[in-house]
């Protein structure tokens, strides 16, 4: 036992700079909850601060177009995860479909690039391709007769761009995860199945949709745990008050009470009461990640 601990050692200093980072950045900052529940002054700090409560919560509540703002979080999310399960499993099955190796592994990189891209840069792109004066999208609608449409600045549509957007930048990733799956699927199923006079249609809907089925349902339940998190960068990098009816969400909220408005303590509220939520999401979704798919942690 003592020499396997030895033997170990060097792993749990592997381990350590991980786990100091964590402690720092993610378990220290958690001292500052207890602003939620105070009337915090910055000047008198945490400690001297006077204590309120629940009244920020109360306030928080109370305050006009919160239940919208929560909506539109809500409305968001699950739409692009919905979009974000569909889109890169239809473009796996037609990318496996392809027999030549040089033009699939382009494709491949071609819609793998934008995942490795910041929102402050694709938000400035999405900006110029969009503008309706001088957006390339704008312009073809010209061609067609079409009036230009403000698209970041439609209320009604603003919502179908964040998703779009996401979609384009994250689809790659999903795309390089479901033809992994698809690797794993044997062989010789399609080679039985053609024997039995089954096309490429019937291959799919028979071996290949089921092949990956388990991995398609694994991201759908781990997905639920960011029903909360509709995106703060891409929304802020986007967003303006002539959307916020429809694009203003609980991240947003939180950053104009927190930083702009200096309401800290109803800030911290809401971000503790979404944390709180999102723990419950997240518990749910690793459940049902077991149930479903066998997928466990511990």
């Amino acid at each position: 036992m003592i020499a396997k601990t030895r033997r170990e050692v060097p792993l749990y200093l592997m381990l350590l700079p991980g786990a100091v980072l964590v402690l720092v950045y993610a378990y220290g900052p958690m001292v500052g909850l207890a602003i939620s529940f105070q009337r915090y002054n910055p000047i008198r700090g945490i400690l001297r601060s006077a204590w309120i409560g629940f009244d920020n919560f109360r306030y928080v509540i109370n305050t006009p177009g919160v239940l919208q703002v929560v909506w539109n979080t809500v409305f968001i999310a699950v739409m692009k995860i919905v979009a974000g399960l569909a889109v890169p499993v239809t473009v796996a099955l037609l990318l496996n479909e392809v027999r030549a190796r040089p033009f699939k592994r382009t494709v491949q990189t071609i819609v793998y690039l934008p995942h490795f891209l910041s929102w402050v840069i694709l938000g400035g792109i999405m900006i110029d391709i969009l503008s309706p004066s001088t957006g390339i999208v704008n312009r073809a609608l010209g061609v067609l007769g079409i009036e230009p449409v403000f698209f970041l600045g439609e209320a009604r549509i603003f919502p179908y761009v964040l998703v779009v957007s996401d979609v384009w930048k994250g689809f790659g990733f999903g795309t390089v995860v479901y033809l992994a799956a698809l690797t794993a699927i044997d062989p010789q199923l399609y080679e039985a199945a053609v024997v039995d006079g089954a096309g490429r249609w019937r291959q799919t809907l028979h071996i290949t949709l089921p092949g990956i089925a388990p991995i398609v349902v694994l991201m759908a339940a781990l997905s639920l745990g960011s029903v909360l998190n509709a995106g703060f960068e891409q929304v802020f990098a986007l967003y303006s008050p002539q959307v916020y009816s429809t694009g203003d969400i609980i991240d947003t909220l939180v950053y104009r009470m927190g930083l702009v408005n200096n309401q800290y303590g109803p800030a911290t509220a809401v971000g503790l009461a979404k944390s709180l939520v999102g723990l419950g999401l997240i518990t749910l979704s690793y459940r049902l990640a077991d149930r479903l798919a066998g997928y466990r942690i511990f």
